[in-house]
């Protein structure tokens, strides 16, 4: 995107409004948030088809005919989705919303509560899902039902999407949609709540971040293998040691520094709101040229950091095949987020010479099949969609009167969403929810993963506004 378009949508998406709506306890959302909570969608042991008939149902029960209210599972029996559909007038062509049911492995023994158990406690809902993203699916099953509890008649049909497999698994949901059941799904654009969302700073929400870009996602296996052999006769040649060492090297390494339209926008907002040695800081990163000791104090932050550099980290190791033996094999896996305009393949490459480590093999692990390749992926970030004057018009208008003063800004997001199936296949995607989540309590893939009860209540009263502004309709 051009940056006088990112200024044209930062522009008309300034919230003006002066008078504060509170927003009331939605029950059913509630209810529903609870309910998803507490039914298991990992990749390892849950079913995201349990979550989608359990939505289903909800629609069935109030009213939905059962070909607007669909289930429909791929090749594996425990990864399905569901396609809603609140039929509208027909004026204009259907807006979809994607939302993935799956979560984060989480393990009970790192928590100090049941991650699959829905806690109420010290104004916070805890559990698996409560940030990431069963919140936001909650919210927007329970703005369809209320639409249709009240009889409201949309100018266009609303899709909703609950998908399988966006944290983990070979099975995702989007992808598999739009290649299967591209009818149920087919819209004129997209909004993926997944991304962006209200920034705070000890509740108090200071920005709405809407995501026009992201990251691209991609992972990495590092593998060295040996003869191995009796542990009391050990020797240089040892497959630990050398994975070992090339991710010692890849913890003391850093991608270059990078801009882009829509980073450097996010960065003259952010220059605003800081102060003191952090404001100066990105006014120095901002500078041409950029000050090389301003980026390394800014890259100590990991938010900060995420958003100058393409970031790759070691999340797995393995190694060895018993305690009294020479390890015959020992395998990592990196994690990579990489900035727009680069390729899974040139990072791959990027890797083999931070690790400099001839006897580890690097492979790509391509993300549909989790096939280990030797040779990644060429495809590249999408550029971001062109503004909709009536997403930000709806967006300004309902944020504008529930966070008065609160700035909407463009941003990238750090992570991955399943936005770049739908971007893929043609359809616009905007990312924002309502969900204003503590910028130093982000737990989203890690412990005691928890949401303020306020801040879930006013996500609900906002996707049910946004939509019934952004659809018009009686």
């Amino acid at each position: 995107m051009r940056k006088t378009l990112l200024a044209a949508a930062i522009a008309l998406a300034t919230c003006a409004s002066s008078h504060a709506a509170p927003a009331a306890t939605d029950t059913l959302a509630h209810d529903i948030f609870k309910q998803l909570i507490e039914i298991n969608t990992t990749d390892s042991v849950g079913s995201t088809t349990d979550a989608a008939k359990a939505m289903q149902k909800r629609f069935l029960d109030a009213g939905f005919a059962p070909k607007d209210a669909q289930v429909l599972v791929g090749a594996n029996p425990k990864r399905g989705n569901l396609v809603a559909r609140l039929r509208g007038s027909g004026k204009h062509k259907p807006v979809l919303i994607i939302g993935h049911l799956d979560v984060v492995e989480a393990k009970r023994e790192d928590w100090t509560v049941d991650p699959f158990t829905f806690i109420e406690k010290d104004g916070y809902f805890y559990g698996r899902g409560t940030q990431d993203m069963k919140n936001s699916d909650a919210v927007a099953t329970a703005a369809l039902l209320r639409l249709k509890r009240e009889g409201f008649v949309p100018d266009r049909d609303i899709i909703l999407a609950l998908t399988a497999d966006e944290e983990g698994g070979t099975d995702n949901g989007v992808d598999w949609l739009l290649k299967n059941h591209r009818d149920l799904v087919e819209a004129e654009f997209a909004l993926n709540p997944d991304s962006g969302g209200v920034d705070a700073d000890a509740g108090k929400p200071v920005a709405l971040s809407v995501d026009a870009t992201e990251k691209l996602y991609a992972d990495y296996e590092l593998e060295a293998t040996d003869a191995g052999g009796h542990s009391s006769l050990p020797r240089p040649a040892n497959p630990i040691y050398e994975v070992s060492e090339a991710l010692a090297r890849l913890g003391k390494s850093s991608f270059p520094f990078e801009l882009n339209a829509v980073t450097r926008a996010w960065l003259e907002h952010m220059q605003k709101i800081e102060d003191g040695a952090r404001a100066k800081d990105i006014k120095a990163v901002l500078a041409t040229p950029p000050d090389a000791d301003a980026i390394a104090r800014l890259s100590t932050d990991a938010r900060y950091n995420s958003v100058l550099h393409t970031t790759c980290v070691a999340t797995r190791l393995d190694g060895g095949h018993a305690n009294n033996a020479l390890p015959q094999r020992a395998t990592a896996i990196v994690n990579c987020r990489i900035l727009p305009g680069h390729s899974p393949e040139e990072v791959r490459q990027d890797l083999i010479k931070i690790f400099a480590a001839p006897k580890v093999t690097v492979r790509y692990i391509d993300t549909i099949t989790d096939k280990r390749l030797d040779v990644g992926s060429e495809r590249k970030a999408l550029p971001p969609p062109p503004p909709r004057k009536d997403v930000f018009d709806a967006l300004n208008a309902v944020a504008g009167k529930m966070w008065p003063g609160v700035p909407i800004v463009v941003d990238m997001a750090t992570g991955a969403s399943d936005s770049v199936y739908t971007m893929a296949a043609g359809i616009p995607t905007y990312g924002f929810n309502g969900a204003a989540i503590d910028r130093d309590d982000v737990r989203a893939h890690g412990r005691d993963e928890r949401l303020r009860v306020k801040a879930f209540d006013d996500s609900a009263e906002f996707y049910y506004r946004y939509l019934k502004t952004l659809t018009g309709g009686k």
